[in-house]
């Protein structure tokens, strides 16, 4: 079984800095697990690790998608394996980094569910509601007949939530009776998951200071960019935070106030919604920033306990 090391956090917790005083001591080489940070141009919006804060370590998957292009978990996943497969043929520790908890459970989940047969037709009509009232409105059917996906999948997980009411409809059973907690886990790497966290007040002032830099930075002439190259705020790139809210500003539709004001509500919204997830996997090792005097202090930490694991 091969060694995948993880580090998670809410945005602006300060993972980037501390991943890579890890990879130093491990000789690893970083996975981004950033939704954003896959998109070409996009790079301070998304808070993309620069040249210079890499420090000769290598990280992967950043900049590897056009901004028009549709990207998935799927997608993600096959990218990762291989890149996993790719540092450890260098005797590298591949170690992933990011936000994105479904890219991350992607990887550290056994999510086959092979066990159970498929209907197409209920997919698409499951789809097509989604596509008319919503995807929540699709999670919602959860509730009552799989509470634990119900809890543990998002709306925007919609290909899993759909599985999900498909496989009952199918048998009867819930995805949790189909895969026992052994099979869940059944995975290819032994992990050691670290997740971030900070006083909640600390982390909010971060967010919003980070937000002041990028406008700082040219986060409005980078719209402006992306917007002359052709790309519009359908596509999902131009959905995320950030980029979004300073659309609608261009467009005249909020003040330049409003919007930086919405990134930062939108961005403490995301962080507390990722707090939520990490919460529900078990094998998370939490490391709380507040009983530490420096981020040396963490990376030692955290190195200790990668020894005696």
């Amino acid at each position: 079984m091969k060694n995948l090391f993880i580090l998670a956090g809410p945005t602006a917790v300060g993972k980037t800095d501390i991943s890579i005083e890890v990879a130093k001591k491990i000789n690893g080489e970083i996975i981004s697990a950033d939704s954003m940070q896959i998109y070409k141009y996009m790079n301070i919006g998304s808070a993309k690790t620069t040249k210079e804060e890499m420090q000769g370590i290598p990280h992967h998957l950043i900049d590897i998608v056009e901004p028009q292009e549709n990207f998935n978990v799927s997608k993600y996943k096959n990218l990762a394996e291989k890149t996993i497969e790719n540092i450890y043929s260098k005797n590298k520790f591949p170690m992933l980094v990011g936000g994105t908890g479904l890219y991350i459970n992607s990887l550290i989940y056994n999510y086959g569910f092979t066990g159970a047969k498929v209907d197409v037709n209920y997919r698409k009509y499951l789809e097509s509601l989604a596509e008319a009232q919503g995807r929540e409105y699709v999670h919602s059917l959860l509730k009552n007949i799989d509470s634990i996906s119900y809890e543990r999948l998002y709306p925007n997980d919609l290909k899993r939530v759909i599985r999900a009411l498909e496989v009952y409809k199918l048998t009867g059973k819930t995805i949790s009776e189909f895969n026992s907690r052994d099979n869940l886990y059944n995975i290819p790497y032994r992990i050691y998951y670290f997740v971030l966290n900070m006083d909640r007040i600390k982390l909010y002032e971060r967010i919003n200071k980070r937000v002041d830099l990028m406008i700082k930075k040219g986060l409005i002439d980078e719209v402006k960019n992306l917007k002359s190259m052709g790309y519009t705020k359908d596509m999902q790139s131009m959905k995320g935070i950030g980029y979004k809210e300073i659309i609608r500003y261009l467009e005249g539709e909020i003040s330049l106030d409003e919007a930086i004001y919405l990134v930062k509500k939108g961005s403490r919204n995301y962080a507390k919604r990722q707090l939520t997830w990490f919460r529900k996997d078990e094998r998370v090792i939490w490391v709380n920033k507040d009983e530490f005097t420096s981020n040396r202090e963490i990376v030692n930490y955290i190195i200790n306990i990668l020894i005696t694991c």
